[in-house]
């Protein structure tokens, strides 16, 4: 099958998916000022920390008047979404590693903003009270066993390569569950004071709801930290100028994700965790709306 008929088929699924349930608004909000009459259409894939991302910005562009309409796809789709302009915005492309080969099949055809986010990263956690600071230092803890997420992740991935690296790695085991598994059991080792080593990564509301830790690499087998992009459809700026300039301005920092992210997990809806999250960082927020419209 060749690359323009691969194209086609994922042109018909968004189709599919932009017409379905899996669209939803951030419309009817109480912020809005004023209406343009103009729609953005954010695309995200369905990780906690880019629903996010996506609806705290859906809502700001909410507040300065346009309709708003979120996407939740798979990693693939998202990408292909912006490049043929099926979707005008996406703050998820986590670079340079973990979506870093798919960008380069897609990154002509859209428009990179720079980084929302910066230093988010991947690694072994354990819960703080484990007295190991290096994955150097592992060696019989936890049975010698790494609870994992779901197998083919991007941080299962560099885990097997992190084993296959250090030595003292040769005769654990890594156990590909789930990440929701890998949070239950993580909250129930951290209960009963148990040795417990895992994949890690943040942004995550783990970090905010346990007192744990990510090991140092010396090795660099992860990479170095990540950012976190923003991307925009070719001719975006010029059909929607003042949004793409509150697109442009938009970053926070790890700790705001995470406590969106951590709020969501504890079951508030993602639109008023979002919403919480801005009443609470107005002046941030003012600095991507300020002198937009003037």
């Amino acid at each position: 099958m060749n690359k323009k008929t691969i194209h086609r088929i994922i042109g018909a699924i968004l189709a599919v998916l932009f017409v379905g349930e899996i669209v939803y608004s951030v419309n009817n909000t109480e912020l809005a000022t004023r209406s343009t009459g103009e729609t953005i259409q954010i695309v995200h894939n369905p990780w906690d920390t880019e629903i996010a991302s996506s609806t705290v910005l859906g809502l700001v562009l909410e507040e300065a008047g346009y309709n708003v309409n979120l996407v939740s796809v798979d990693n693939a789709i998202m990408f292909e979404s912006i490049s043929t302009g099926e979707s005008d915005v996406m703050t998820a492309a986590w670079l340079p590693i973990t979506h870093g080969s798919i960008i380069e099949e897609y990154e002509d055809d859209m428009v990179d903003l720079g980084p929302n986010l910066e230093g988010a990263s991947t690694g072994i956690g354990v819960p703080s009270y484990m007295d190991v600071d290096s994955i150097t230092d592992l060696d019989s803890q936890a049975e010698q066993t790494i609870i994992g997420i779901e197998p083919g992740a991007g941080a299962m991935i560099q885990t097997e390569a992190a084993m296959n690296n250090y030595d003292n790695l040769s005769d654990w085991e890594l156990e590909a569950p789930s990440t929701g598994a890998m949070l239950a059991s993580l909250d129930t080792a951290i209960q009963n004071e148990e040795e417990f080593v895992f994949v890690a990564w943040t942004p995550h509301w783990m970090f905010s709801e346990y007192d744990i830790k990510m090991l140092e690499d010396p090795d660099i087998v992860y990479g170095e930290a990540e950012d976190i992009y923003t991307f925009t459809r070719l001719g975006f700026a010029e059909d929607h100028p003042e949004a793409n300039e509150i697109v442009d301005r938009f970053f926070w920092e790890i700790e705001d994700m995470e406590s969106v992210t951590l709020a969501m997990q504890n079951g508030t809806d993602n639109r008023t965790a979002a919403q919480n999250w801005i009443n609470e960082n107005r002046e941030t927020v003012d600095s991507w709306l300020e002198g937009v419209f003037e």
